[in-house]
């Protein structure tokens, strides 16, 4: 009855808040962590950021910041909030609860057709980090998206970003929306039950959950989207997801305050990519790594080539990301997207040259 509940609310969860597409949900529950490369408080300008899964790879790049004592460098004192889900993350920004929110850049696209600037400052990557996995019980009947029909697929919730991409690999090879079931089961331990119970086929999913289920030898990848080839390979082009995102309006009216994001969150990406999974895991709470720091190292070595090197935009991201979304998204498939708006590379490229 509990993971009933649990299922219960994760899909709630995903019609909320403008009924957007969002990034992946997180297990965890909604933490708060304060600034500092230890965890302790900081001084100095405070503002709250809220990530769609603190512990999720896909969004490493916020904690990793704060662990590295990047924030407190430019004299911030950051507050990263988690939430279960991505369209929480998206409802307090929107709602002026945070300054800013970690998620997927699609975020951006929607909420222009609902009136709404908001637009991306820092881009973590180039791919979604996204893996489609088929339970070894299906592995002979699902061989690509092909044969999606009549099965149950897991998401992270209704309306996520796993929804929409699972919603758009189906349409892209030939299967209605209507010819199979997406089963909201979150991530980490959930989707891993049900998978393990038959509760679903196959689903979508991000490391370290990926990392687990070849662990338990639970399933088999079908799509790997951790990669700009696997982007490229299953839509098309280069597809930004985790950012750094915020209202239009604050960015404008606190230039120096973004400008020292910025300035942190690139000093991270660079530092990333110089060093090695196994240092990254390092800095990260050791709760992180659910007791197995090998296996987790071995997640952050696999999401990796998602991340860009400099924070700034994918030549052609955006309009793969319109590409996709107009392919299921009514609001953005009748409206026209001014793409310019949906992100700036402003504050990233004075971080680079500065």
């Amino acid at each position: 009855m509990r993971k009933t509940a649990r299922y219960s609310a994760l899909a709630a969860a995903g019609l909320l808040a403008l009924t957007s597409l969002t990034a992946c949900a997180n297990d965890a529950a909604s933490t708060t962590a304060d600034s500092g490369s230890n965890g302790g408080g900081g001084k100095g300008e405070h503002v709250k950021i809220m990530v769609g899964g603190l512990d999720k790879v896909i969004y490493l790049p916020a904690m990793l910041t704060q662990r590295l004592g990047y924030f407190q460098d430019e004299g911030l004192d950051v507050q990263l909030l988690s939430e279960p889900a991505g369209v929480q993350a998206e409802t307090a920004l929107v709602s002026g609860q945070v300054q800013g929110a970690v998620g997927f850049y699609d975020h951006t696209l929607d909420l222009q057709t609902k009136g709404k600037a908001v637009e991306s400052v820092v881009q973590f990557s180039h791919a979604p980090g996204e893996v489609e996995i088929v339970s070894n019980k299906q592995a002979d009947d699902i061989t690509s998206p092909k044969d999606f029909k009549g099965k149950k697929l897991g998401i992270t919730g209704l309306g996520s970003s796993t929804d929409f991409l699972t919603k758009y690999l189906a349409v892209k090879n030939g299967v209605k929306v209507s010819e199979f079931t997406p089963v909201a089961v979150g991530a980490g331990p959930t989707f891993i039950s049900a998978l393990q119970k038959g509760a679903i086929d196959g689903g979508m999913t991000t490391d370290p959950t990926v990392a687990t289920v070849m662990q338990k030898n639970l399933g088999k990848v079908l799509i790997d989207m951790r990669t700009p080839q696997g982007s490229q390979e299953a839509l098309g082009g280069p597809y930004p997801s985790s950012s750094l995102y915020m209202q239009t309006d604050w960015v404008n009216g606190h230039k120096e305050t973004v400008q020292k994001l910025a300035n942190a969150f690139v000093k991270t990406l660079k530092w990333m990519s110089t060093h090695s999974a196994s240092d990254i895991a390092a800095k990260m709470p050791a709760d992180y790594s659910q007791g197995s720091k090998t296996l987790y190292a071995g997640a952050i070595q696999s999401t990796l080539p998602m991340f860009t090197k400099d924070g700034v935009m994918p030549k052609d991201g955006p309009e793969t990301v319109e590409k996709v979304l107009k392919a299921f998204n009514p609001n953005i498939k009748n409206a026209d997207v001014d793409l310019s708006k949906t992100y700036t590379t402003e504050f990233v490229k004075n971080a680079t040259t500065g």
